[in-house]
């Protein structure tokens, strides 16, 4: 409601303008705030950091140029926000790889632990939630902005070992999220639920019993996690509850039959999981996704580009090394084709119930856990935006000083009504969100 109306309001009922503020919320006065247009974020991961000269921008503001591995991009150049000089500032235990990759998105230190890397401090998991889940969470608290699963987890390429290289999303301290690489794994989860809604449902009710019995038996300390399973009991009932209310808009994308989850068909296993993602989001089934390529130290041969060297070695050879740093050049051009296929997908498909397209109403944000492979640094993250829908100015590249990540995710969090005053680490969080609109 506009200051104009207001004014008119309060003057022809006759009433103080104290009593407004108890009025707006009622829907048959006509009062209440207008609902906010549907926002959805997308995080995409690809490892072991990029080669600077052939990515970032030489330019500032509005009339930038793409270097060669962000060309694919370029029919998108005005929905782009291109951040240079955002830094991982987070320390601590673990190796850069291990904190370049559990602290992308948390933004915290990891805990101590016994998994060692190349450092001399072995470190466990992260000891906070990642900005993703901080999102969902927020989103699934509001009956508006409430979905079936709240975010979806896609992998691919991910191998099945699960540690601090591998994981970048987190529910909480320790509790790290695996992504789902096997495309018809994720088909299950969204579509094939239904059909054994019945069988699942009577096990869950005997699951929720014997629960409640063995409570009364155990300790303090173990009645903390059984809460933990009791709360993934709650969660499965509430996906089944959704799930049977839940008409789909689309049917579920064909995918193509027999293929396995093995390096050499990455290609293929890459557009089937997007075009999952998308219809997903066409379904209305989440509005927070995760799209991860392999994981950090990632070791991926890509045949299909003719480099057969592993990534992550590739990636430690010297800057004089042309050769390497051609291949690394291609298999970087060949994640941002990728992504290009993602915007390409969303900016085709009409909102539902809406204006405009997915992509409109969808901020995909790519990113990586080093500056540059074989320095390991911290800074210059890559962080590029693409799409809409959180009020940040497009069509631009941004020069900064080793700003903290931390203030990037505090203004993700704001973009969507989610008004935290620090994000991960509260010291890395000075100067607040970081200015994009």
């Amino acid at each position: 409601m506009n200051a104009i109306h207001r004014r008119q309001f309060i003057k022809q009922l006759g009433i103080s303008a104290a009593t407004l503020p108890f009025l707006v919320g009622l829907p048959s006065l006509g009062l209440a705030a207008p609902a906010r247009p549907r926002q959805r974020l997308v995080v995409m991961f690809s490892p072991n950091g990029t080669v600077p000269p052939a990515f970032w921008p030489e330019e500032a503001g509005s009339d930038f140029k793409l270097k060669e591995i962000m060309s694919p991009l370029e029919p998108f150049k005005d929905r782009m926000l291109v951040l240079h000089g955002l830094s991982n500032k987070v320390r601590g235990d673990g190796d850069n790889h291990m904190r370049g990759m559990s602290c992308l998105l948390t933004g915290i230190e990891l805990f101590p632990g016994n998994i060692q890397g190349g450092s001399d401090t072995p470190a466990g998991w992260a000891s906070g939630i990642s900005i993703d889940q901080e999102i969902k969470n927020y989103f699934q608290s509001r009956e508006e902005t409430r979905t079936r699963f709240g975010s979806l987890e896609f992998g691919v390429g991910v191998t099945d070992r699960a540690d601090p290289w591998t994981r970048m999303s987190y529910a909480g301290p320790n509790k790290p999220i695996m992504p789902i690489s096997d495309p018809y794994q994720m088909y299950g989860k969204l579509y094939g639920q239904l059909k054994d809604k019945e069988t699942l449902q009577s096990v869950l009710d005997d699951v929720r019993d014997d629960l409640k019995k063995v409570r009364k038996l155990i300790s303090a300390e173990d009645r903390r996690m059984l809460e933990e399973h009791e709360a993934l009991v709650k969660q499965m009932e509430r996906e089944i509850g959704e799930a049977a209310r839940q008409k789909l808009r689309v049917g579920p994308p064909a995918l193509e039959e027999g293929i396995a989850d093995q390096n050499d068909n990455v290609p293929r296993l890459s557009r089937m999981q997007i075009d999952l993602l998308v219809n997903s989001f066409v379904n209305d089934m989440a509005r927070v996704a995760t799209l991860q390529y392999t994981k950090s130290v990632g070791q991926a041969r890509m045949s299909w580009l003719d480099v057969k060297d592993p990534h992550h070695s590739l990636s430690h050879e010297p800057d004089k090394d042309a050769t390497a740093q051609e291949k690394l050049v291609k298999i970087n051009k060949w994640f941002c084709g990728e992504l290009k296929y993602l915007v390409e997908k969303l900016a085709g498909t009409p909102e539902p119930g809406g204006e405009g397209s997915l992509l409109d109403h969808t901020l995909i944000v790519w990113t990586n856990e080093l500056g540059k492979g074989n320095s390991h640094t911290l800074d210059n993250i890559p962080f590029v935006l693409v799409g809409g829908g959180f009020g940040f100015q497009m069509g631009r590249s941004l020069k900064l000083n080793k700003v903290p990540h931390n203030r990037l995710h505090l203004a993700l969090a704001h973009a969507v009504g989610h008004r935290v005053e620090t994000f991960g680490k509260a010291a890395l969080c000075d100067g607040g969100p970081l200015s994009l609109a």
